[in-house]
């Protein structure tokens, strides 16, 4: 079952990718669209739902096909490796404090 889960997600991963570029919450889009009729999408140009091809909206088959086989061939990489290798997140430092007043106390500013 969680493999399972891992490829959907990963399936699912252009369409959220495409709707936050359009300044959209992805998941909620990926909702959306899985509740459209066949044909219906995210025109992430306007941010509206619209019939794909009366909008014009079309892609090659070659493209569909080879973000699906990519999606899929990074989760089955995922499931049969058990271990992934991400970058680690660095701490932001503070900056060093600011210099004095260089001993002179009986200065006045």
């Amino acid at each position: 079952k969680t493999g399972v889960n891992i490829v959907r997600r990963a399936l699912e991963e252009p369409l959220r990718q495409i709707a936050e570029n359009a300044g959209l919450e992805g998941s909620v889009v990926v909702e959306k669209v899985k509740g459209l009729p066949f044909g219906q999408g995210l025109n992430a140009a306007t941010g509206e739902y619209v019939e794909m091809t009366k909008a014009g909206i079309i892609d090659p088959a070659k493209v569909t096909r080879s973000t699906i086989q990519n999606a899929a061939s990074i989760a089955g990489l995922v499931l049969t490796t058990e271990t992934l290798v991400v970058e680690k997140p660095e701490k932001k430092k503070a900056p060093m404090p600011g210099g004095h007043g260089g001993g002179m106390d009986d200065m006045d500013f």
